[in-house]
């Protein structure tokens, strides 16, 4: 009897834990579902504007499904700026800065993490610190340099600067770098491997989750970039998509269905990346360690 009433009790603790378990997890859903629809909100507040009419835009109260779809708005957003022109701009400009990003910071955060040689921390430290200087620090004399340089009015001042690095992705390689075992380093040097080789087809294979993570930071930071373009591009067929939505925005007025209905078209391309890169992210985030 004795044994048969621990029995119970301890099924009935097991079953009270399971019970407490499944509630506090369906708290945390319900938690993490209102705060994602919060987020995605504004998206969905974007996309119904694209197919309302201009009269029911500015209506009180404010609707968010539209009486009646005007997809219209789409074909003329897409013929009112020579929308694919400057889509190709935005492709060249984020796929080139990728590949500097990418090239560039690989190569550093190898040499911060892996070789020893002398006062390396201590260089590190200094590039770190650059990421304390504000944009607008450096924004007038960088204008100065590409101007004397004639580079104003095209690309270059936008993709060049990503292939002498940038010091967070540098860092956050480093930091993966770090957590690969120097075992397997020392390992290819014993069997006479040369530093490039070791990096290329060691260290590059196995750091391939941060890699892509720091691709597609560099990805999208390009393709939202505004400021950048807005400085150094003043020919209206280099511009960027960033840019080229400012042409709804007139003088008199703001053709808010257009606007939202290109920026939708903008934004799908971001979203439906993420989606397909979103286990290589996330894993990226979650190898990349703490160590050094």
């Amino acid at each position: 009897m004795a044994a048969e009433a621990v029995s119970i009790s301890s099924n009935l603790k097991y079953t009270s834990k399971k019970r407490q378990k499944l509630i506090s997890n369906i708290i945390v859903y319900i938690v993490l579902t209102a705060l994602g629809f919060l987020f995605l909100f504004p998206f969905l507040w974007m996309v119904t504007t694209s197919i309302k009419a201009d009269a029911e835009i500015f209506t009180w109260p404010p609707t968010l499904i539209p009486h009646s779809f005007n997809w219209r708005n789409y074909p003329e957003a897409l013929t009112f700026i020579p929308f694919f022109t400057y889509l190709k701009n935005t492709l060249i400009y984020c796929f080139m800065t990728v590949i500097g990003v990418v090239f560039s910071c690989t190569l550093s955060a190898y040499g911060f993490s892996r070789i020893n040689w002398p006062e390396r921390d201590k260089v590190f430290m200094l590039v770190l610190a650059t990421m304390m200087l504000p944009s607008q620090v450096t924004m007038i004399p960088l204008f100065v340099i590409f101007k004397r340089l004639g580079w104003t009015g095209t690309l270059l001042p936008l993709i060049v600067p990503s292939f002498f690095g940038s010091a967070f992705y540098i860092f956050l390689l480093r930091q993966f770098f770090m957590t690969i075992p120097f075992e397997l380093s020392d390992a290819a040097r014993i069997d006479g491997c040369s530093e490039f080789r070791i990096f290329w087809q060691i260290t590059v294979p196995l750091a391939r989750p941060a890699i892509a993570t720091v691709a597609l930071f560099q990805f999208l930071g390009a393709w939202n970039d505004f400021m950048g373009p807005l400085i150094y591009l003043n020919d209206q067929t280099k511009y960027t998509i960033s840019v080229g939505l400012q042409q709804f925005v007139g003088q008199y007025g703001t053709k808010w269905g257009l606007l939202t209905a290109a920026s939708t078209v903008a934004t799908l391309p971001v979203i439906i990346l993420f989606f397909f890169t979103q286990k290589t992210f996330i894993q990226g985030i979650a190898m990349t360690g703490i160590k050094g």
